[in-house]
């Protein structure tokens, strides 16, 4: 008696116009990326400018591809959640963690705070993916509310990030200052990220989901 293989999946076969977006979401956040390393090597303003805009424009495919997502709910993504997470990860945890690393937040501190950061944002996309089924509206199937921040709000550090870039408060001179605490430098400026990153894990904050 023979069994039958599991069917090979075809990935580009796969993939709907939601999928197409969010990887669009994904590629905005790696070139953003790739510009701040380009930066740090050529020291040309112009690529950072290029870096934040993109990240904008990540937001636009994240909430574009769930509304096509919904246009045709005969064509299911077998994708979807997962890939919107990675790209998630991708375009607003590392991104904007490696502009503030672009700008200035570069002491041992700063890149302690960048990556508690990031791994929050992890934490937080995985949390809504284990609980996103009970989370959800029994007669509409949508998830009510988001516990905690959704990733996505990292866009607001960014456009902080493009005020001082505006004002030429960068590197040595950026807001508050820098500071030597035991065997690194710390700018306060990094808090931001540590509070964007607490307020995506927090458990008892609650914003309702569009």
């Amino acid at each position: 008696m023979s069994v039958d293989a599991p069917r090979h999946m075809s990935l580009l076969r796969s993939y709907t116009p939601a999928d197409l977006l969010t990887i669009g979401n994904a590629s905005c956040g790696t070139i953003a990326i790739f510009l701040c390393l380009e930066h740090l090597a050529a020291r040309q303003t112009r690529f950072l400018w290029i870096a934040m805009l993109l990240l904008p424009l990540a937001l636009v495919c994240d909430v574009l591809d769930g509304y096509v997502a919904r246009l045709d709910r005969s064509r299911q993504s077998r994708l979807g959640a997962d890939l919107d997470s990675l790209a998630d990860v991708i375009s607003f945890g590392v991104a904007p963690a490696v502009l503030g690393y672009t700008l200035g937040l570069r002491g041992g501190w700063d890149m302690l705070l960048l990556t508690y950061f990031v791994v929050c944002g992890v934490s937080r996309l995985a949390r809504f993916n284990v609980t996103s089924s009970a989370l959800a509206d029994a007669t509409t199937g949508k998830v009510k509310y988001f516990e905690g921040t959704p990733i996505p709000t990292s866009v607001v550090i960014v456009g902080i990030l493009a005020v001082a870039l505006w004002l030429g408060c960068t590197d040595q001179h950026l807001w508050f200052g820098a500071y030597r605490v035991g065997p690194a430098w710390w700018h306060p400026l990094s808090l931001l990220y540590a509070a964007s990153g607490s307020a995506m894990i927090s458990a008892t904050l609650r914003i309702p989901k569009p």
